[in-house]
């Protein structure tokens, strides 16, 4: 079993805190998260909406979901949504929204609650480490909630 623990480190976001527990440690067990990164169960209506805004997950840039018809321009880089319920498991979901990388190796897709380890391209940043952790491009609530949605979706 492969198991790698990404540390997270809380900041603030313009003027907000990060809404999650600081240093919380997320256990990922052959790209699985088990555990509930808030403990909080998702709401399935706020995945929705971080699922087609492009300000947050915008999952409909690169996936295809018909129960989204509603929502313009679907991408098809990205595997179809549809029946993502009935091709993985809670544990596999939250793991491949955190990062995908962990599942899926070349994987083109976001990771988004990484927060360290990450390439700088450009000359300002060649060589030099980020003296600060990013925050995640999703918090824990926001996963928790896509996963919520995409259980839902069933063949």
């Amino acid at each position: 079993m492969k198991r790698t623990t990404l540390i997270l480190a809380s900041m603030l976001i313009s003027g907000t805190a990060w809404a999650d527990t600081a240093y919380e440690a997320v256990a990922f067990v052959d790209g699985a998260v088990a555990e509930s990164l808030t403990g909080t169960p998702g709401d399935a209506a706020e995945g929705r909406k971080v699922m087609e805004s492009k300000a947050l997950g915008n999952c409909v840039t690169c996936h295809q979901v018909t129960a989204m018809a509603d929502v313009p321009f679907h991408g098809e880089i990205g595997p179809s949504l549809d029946g993502a319920a009935d091709r993985w498991d809670e544990a596999q979901l939250r793991g491949i929204i955190a990062n995908a990388k962990m599942t899926f190796e070349g994987s083109m897709m976001p990771s988004f609650y990484k927060t360290t380890g990450f390439i700088r391209p450009g000359d300002a940043f060649t060589g030099k480490a980020a003296t600060e952790p990013l925050a995640p491009l999703l918090t824990g609530q926001q996963i928790e909630d896509v996963v919520a949605y995409l259980l839902t979706l069933k063949e």
